[in-house]
């Protein structure tokens, strides 16, 4: 059996009011007493529960989510997460505070968490741009106790201590091997239009596509990655500006937001069809499998990393490892034939 406070207070000849006390760090012991009682700690073995004594406490951990604002279907989409989460906060013992930045604005995420006072923060859930001024920002809040996790674009160099995301170098390769299949053995460039990259998933997702298609569809050239700020408006421009100038191209990876302006080319677009595998299913993505415009999306389940980056946080929070199983976010891959 797990030895408890009971076991601890017999073993120092204190009372359970003294152990109390000095588990939690009040005043009131003497230096002896406080002696006895922790070496009674690691005489027994003892491991605190800190949930449990939390939930005893009726702690309440605020949590801040920072993501960017702006169209992005999907990260709105992971805005309504965030906000449903916060209704749960009653019974989840969080009290949750969502901001937004500019879109890839890297100065004013780092001045976003550079404001946040450590004495009224458990926790940090942000989307990241992989720069230099971000990494330094997280790192000062972890080093002042503030655990920071990473929701669907990883700071690998960081001090966070979760991603709460897809395996992206994974997602590529899985794109490619989509893309292989697609466009069969026709040569031609398969043009790749990322949001920036500066964002890690953005980055990983572009290495894995380009490893398996080295490798396994050599006939099949890479154009780009052509950045399109994942806004609409700029990936038609870019896509329209590539199609124009590349006669041969035969497919397209959409491996960032933006996807609005990708349908808006090609439907209008005459000559032969396109092979097409873009990420995340949104309302958009989602009519352009059903129209037969994109052949596969590869998507993430944002409430599951909302809900995964909560339960990492008010882990280390109380000290404890999250449980990584737990934790693993799946890729799952969309067709028109099994749109949820």
């Amino acid at each position: 059996m797990r030895p408890t406070v009971h076991d601890i207070a017999a073993t120092a000849g204190v009372s359970l009011a003294t152990v109390d006390r000095v588990l939690n760090g009040r005043l009131g012991v003497r230096q002896k007493t406080i002696d006895r009682v922790e070496q009674a700690v690691r005489a027994l073995g003892y491991v605190r529960d800190m949930t449990a004594a939390n939930l005893a406490r009726r702690r309440v951990y605020p949590l801040v989510f920072v993501l960017p604002d702006g169209p992005n279907s999907f990260m709105r989409n992971l805005e309504y997460e965030v906000r449903q989460a916060m209704t749960r906060s009653p019974h989840e013992r969080t009290a949750i505070k969502l901001m937004t930045t500019r879109p890839l604005d890297a100065e004013a995420i780092a001045r976003t968490l550079d404001g946040l006072d450590p004495k009224d923060v458990a926790g940090v859930a942000l989307v990241a741009v992989d720069t230099a001024c971000v990494v330094a920002a997280v790192d000062r809040l972890v080093s002042l106790g503030v655990p920071v996790v990473t929701l669907v674009s990883d700071l690998p160099g960081s001090r966070r201590a979760h991603f709460c995301g897809i395996d992206n170098v994974a997602a590529g390769r899985t794109a490619a091997g989509l893309m292989g299949r697609f466009a069969r053995s026709t040569p031609g460039k398969v043009l790749v239009v990322a949001g920036s990259m500066r964002l890690s998933d953005h980055m990983g997702r572009a290495s894995g596509f380009a490893d398996v298609m080295a490798r396994e569809f050599p006939h099949l050239s890479i154009l780009g990655p052509l950045e399109g700020r994942d806004d609409a408006l700029a990936v038609r421009r870019v896509v329209g500006a590539a199609l124009a100038a590349n006669s041969d191209i035969v497919g397209i990876y959409s491996l960032g937001a933006g996807n609005r302006g990708l349908v808006e080319v090609i439907s209008a677009r005459t000559g032969p069809r396109l092979s097409v595998v873009a990420h995340e299913v949104t309302d958009y993505s989602r009519k352009a499998l059903a129209e037969g415009h994109f052949d596969a999306v590869i998507n993430q389940d944002c409430g599951h990393e909302v809900r995964s980056a909560i339960r990492v946080l008010l882990a280390r929070a109380d000290g404890l490892d999250p449980v990584k199983a737990q934790e693993r976010i799946r890729i799952d891959i969309f067709l028109r034939d099994n749109l949820p």
